[in-house]
């Protein structure tokens, strides 16, 4: 896969606390970088898949009645 070079700005803090975790995992920056990234894009295209998926149900009127979300949440808080 072809790479590119990019730049952006950081808090010193947040660049310390990188070169000190990149350390400690003998790893460099743009290896934390790229995990980072990929991390959150995992997340964020899961988080897109589902919400498209829900809205996908919404909009075929398969969903659940206001009393019943109720029911189940009451029945959650209970298990505690």
């Amino acid at each position: 896969m072809e790479k590119q070079t990019i730049s952006f700005r950081l808090d010193s803090d947040k660049v310390t606390a990188l070169d000190s975790l990149a350390q400690a995992l003998d790893r460099d920056r743009t290896y934390l970088l790229n995990e980072a990234v990929a991390a959150y894009l995992d997340v964020q295209q899961w988080q897109i898949r589902h919400i498209k998926a829900a809205t996908r149900q919404a909009d075929s009127g398969r969903l659940i009645e206001h009393t019943e979300v109720k029911k189940m949440a009451s029945k959650w808080r209970r298990r505690r």
